[in-house]
This record gives C-alpha cells, sequence and structure tokens, in this order.
C-alpha cells in the first residue's frame, strides 16, 4: 500500500503532471487549460498556509495521486464545511488508492473540527467517484444539470455529502 504524507513543493512536477492529464483527457475537472506547476504551487501553499491538508500517495518514491481538502466558501458560516478534491494516476486507478487518499482527508477534516464534507463531482457520469465517495459514507446531496460544458458536451455535476464528528448533532465550539 502507498504512503500518504503532506505534499510538499519537490512533489509539484507529478501532481502538476497527474492533473494535467485529467484535464486534458477528462471531464472530472472542468479547467480546460493544465495548470502551470507555478499555479499548482500557488494552490498548495494557500490550502497548506489555512491549515487544509494537501496529501500525496507515494510508493516507492513516486506519486501516484493527491488530494486536499478546503473549506466549502470563504464565508463565515461555510467554516464547519469542507471539501474534498482527489486525483489518481491514470494508469493506477481502480486499485483503491483514491479511497484512501479521501478516507485520509476525513480523518484530517474531522481533526480539524470541520462538521460536514462536501463532494463535488464534475460529470455525473464518473461513476467511480460517486461509488468511492458512497462506499465512504456519503450520499447525493444535490444534481446540478447542465452546470459545465466541456469536451462538446454539456456536464452535469454530483453533489455529495458527509457528516463529520458530531455533524449537525450538536452546535459547534
Amino acid at each position: 500500500m502507498p504512503l500518504l504524507r503532506d505534499a510538499t513543493p519537490d512533489d509539484l512536477p507529478a501532481i502538476t503532471a497527474i492533473y494535467a492529464h485529467h484535464v486534458l483527457n477528462g471531464t472530472g475537472s472542468f479547467e480546460e487549460v493544465p495548470p502551470t506547476e507555478a499555479e499548482m504551487a500557488a494552490r498548495m501553499a494557500r490550502i497548506q498556509r489555512n491549515g487544509w491538508a494537501w496529501l500525496v500517495a507515494e510508493e516507492a518514491g513516486e506519486v501516484l495521486g493527491f488530494g486536499f481538502l478546503t473549506a466549502c466558501r470563504e464565508q463565515a458560516g461555510w467554516r464547519h464545511a469542507a471539501e474534498d478534491f482527489i486525483s489518481v494516476r491514470h494508469d493506477v486507478h481502480g486499485q483503491g488508492l483514491g479511497k484512501s487518499l479521501v478516507a485520509a482527508l476525513i480523518a484530517r477534516a474531522e481533526a480539524a473540527g470541520f462538521r460536514q464534507m462536501i463532494a463535488v463531482i464534475g460529470d455525473s457520469e464518473n461513476v467511480g467517484s460517486v461509488g468511492l465517495h458512497l462506499s465512504l459514507g456519503f450520499r447525493q446531496a444535490g444534481l446540478l444539470r447542465a452546470a459545465g460544458y466541456k469536451a462538446g458536451r454539456w456536464l452535469d455535476v454530483v453533489l455529495m455529502q458527509r457528516p463529520l464528528g458530531q455533524g449537525d448533532k450538536t452546535p459547534p465550539r
């Protein structure tokens, strides 16, 4: 099983390449132009500066995937809801790596005091991501029909949600 650890700037070339493949060849991200390594570095720095997790899955010195969590939105009322994102190298899909990354992000979000985890899944036909989240206790919370347009077609967005810790059973501190 790969090692899951906090990402460092040394991981940026692999992270950028993994994400670029999915931007150019998939519909899970609505970006159409892959971000540069400098842009990915800025994104990582912002997430880590806020105390949120950016993880990589590494095996034999190779980064096979990455994932991060952020607050859902910047407004104060959203401070108890986290959003997860993962991207796995295209040649290692279906081996449980994405599930391991999301499980680790759930644990980190709970430790950070988040009460809800939101998954925003681009392309409702992304059954792998939907199934992965279902297997970890997420439930479908909504569907945004034709919310994006990429690869010559309209794409739905699946919203999924999972309570963390006490969820909405008690007020946050």
